[in-house]
């Protein structure tokens, strides 16, 4: 039997096994057994979990069809509760949504606004994608390195795009999306977040109107 050599120094995927006379190792092409319970999710005896988390979390799984779609706002809970999505936080959610760690550390892994490792309790990610970065968003991610200089407590990340080009050039804090902001907004920002006040309140997307709603009324049924 011939299999081929164990590495290559290109680093490309190793060949199907296959015999001497060329046919492939049975097995090779087998499904994945889809029906096989997990194997490893962790025992709520011997699982420790904080009970305003689990509220949270069972709150979140029961707003969708599939528990299983929780997941993304289930490790936010977890991750804002812990300060990262340590082993401990993500075995906690996996206890309670009774799926593996390793499932949701495949999804964790995947999403830039999950943290593997510990990380300032202050995220501000800036948004430089194309609308953003036309709008000077390249200056304004100058000005925020500035400002949050010696700042221990602010992870400052630039971010592909966080989807709110309207409001360009823009930038979530703390999950709150803010906009558009000029050069002198990213040392109010870090003031903000120092003092401990809401940040940018006026230029928050939340309180911003999404319809003309003088003109509905005038316009009537």
């Amino acid at each position: 039997m011939s299999f081929g050599p164990a590495s290559d120094p290109f680093g490309r995927r190793p060949p199907v096994r296959r015999y001497e006379d060329g046919s492939r190792v049975p097995g090779w092409d087998d499904e994945a057994d889809l029906t096989k319970p997990p194997a490893t999710v962790p025992d709520p005896a011997t699982t420790p979990v904080p009970e305003e988390l689990r509220t949270a979390i069972e709150q979140a799984m029961a707003r969708y069809p599939d528990p299983r779609s929780a997941s993304i706002p289930a490790l936010h809970l977890a991750q804002k509760h812990h300060g990262w999505c340590s082993p401990e936080a993500i075995t906690q959610v996996a206890c309670v949504m009774r799926l593996t760690p390793a499932y949701l550390t495949s999804v964790a892994s995947f999403y830039d606004m999950f943290s593997l490792r510990p990380k300032p309790a202050n995220d501000v990610y800036v948004c430089t994608n194309i609308t953003c970065s036309l709008l000077g968003a390249d200056d304004l991610w100058e000005a925020f390195q500035i400002a949050a200089d010696g700042h221990d407590d602010i992870h400052l990340q630039e971010f592909e795009c966080l989807g709110a080009c309207d409001i360009g050039p823009m930038a979530s804090v703390n999950g709150e999306y803010v906009g558009p902001l000029n050069l002198d907004d990213a040392r109010q920002i870090v003031d903000d977040l120092d003092s401990g006040r809401p940040v940018l309140e006026h230029k928050q997307l939340r309180f911003r109107a999404s319809a003309d709603t003088a003109a509905a009324e005038t316009k009537g049924p």
